[in-house]
């Protein structure tokens, strides 16, 4: 059974960080140890929140414990997401160089959460800086959205070459893999988005439906998703099955009229979705 040690935040409300990736992991037949780097009642969007910051020196005890138990040898890959402190990205660091060290093929998915297009940069001052030079060469795999990938690179990713360009300058940064979420380009139709992933000699893309809806939580959704898949298959399936669980969910999230994703209310679009996308050769 594919083993995924998880370190992100959690709501109790909501779905967001490990609270957007621990079920969909589960109900995809992966075995996921969240560890949690912070424990709020809601996700930030909200005009307030409460609960606790953990101390980065909790999540190393709570790694510390899981190496105890003699575990991490069968872990087959670290995935992280949202780092609040430079403190905190450094202890997943650790904790990826610890899993290695247990079970030298396992790999690193990070989702370098910054940014996006309709918000700017919404994380601490710093934590781009520390995602661009110590969090991304780290990584196996990267899953930046399109502006995160215009801050890792520098430059603007209008057309469908420039993207393609970007994802191959970050693979040089470090990671095998790059996928580019919720991608917008001279090609794409106004109503229509894509997912492009990335690799060696390799591209891929993805075309879906754009829904008209913010939705906070779908970029933990996907990575975790993702990373499931590339575990267990190769890189066109992993996006289109990818593609087609995002997609169910966020359509039953629109349907229900709530903000928040619907992961119970669509777990069967997780499990089997009832769209096919299918992903297309670009190199």
């Amino acid at each position: 059974m594919t083993a995924i040690l998880s370190i992100q935040s959690s709501v109790a409300y909501g779905h967001v960080g490990n609270s957007a990736a621990t079920f969909p992991l589960m109900r995809l037949g992966v075995e996921v140890w969240p560890v949690l780097t912070v424990h709020f009642s809601n996700h930030t969007g909200y005009e307030s929140w409460r609960g606790p910051l953990l101390a980065a020196s909790d999540i190393a005890d709570v790694i510390k414990g899981l190496d105890e138990r003699g575990v991490l040898a069968r872990c087959d890959a670290v995935l992280s997401g949202y780092q609040g402190g430079a403190d905190v990205g450094a202890v997943i660091l650790d904790a990826v160089a610890l899993v290695k060290e247990r079970n030298p093929s396992a790999i690193y998915c990070c989702d370098p959460v910054m940014g996006d297009v309709d918000r700017g940069m919404y994380v601490r001052e710093g934590i781009p800086e520390f995602m661009r030079d110590r969090v991304v060469p780290a990584a196996q795999i990267l899953t930046p959205n399109h502006f995160e990938l215009e801050y890792l690179t520098g430059r603007p990713a209008k057309t469908l070459d420039d993207v393609i360009t970007a994802a191959d300058q970050v693979r040089a940064m470090g990671p095998d893999t790059v996928l580019v979420t919720s991608v917008v380009h001279d090609l794409v139709a106004e109503d229509r988005l894509q997912m492009i992933a990335v690799t060696e000699g390799e591209a891929w893309s993805v075309t879906l439906p754009l829904l008209h809806q913010t939705f906070t939580g779908s970029g933990d959704l996907t990575a975790a998703t993702f990373l499931a898949h590339v575990l267990t298959t190769d890189l066109p399936t992993a996006l289109s099955r990818t593609a087609a669980i995002v997609h169910g969910v966020l359509s039953k999230t629109v349907e229900s009229g709530r903000s928040e994703l619907q992961l119970v209310a669509a777990q069967d679009e997780i499990a089997a979705p009832s769209q096919h996308f299918e992903a297309t050769r670009i190199r």
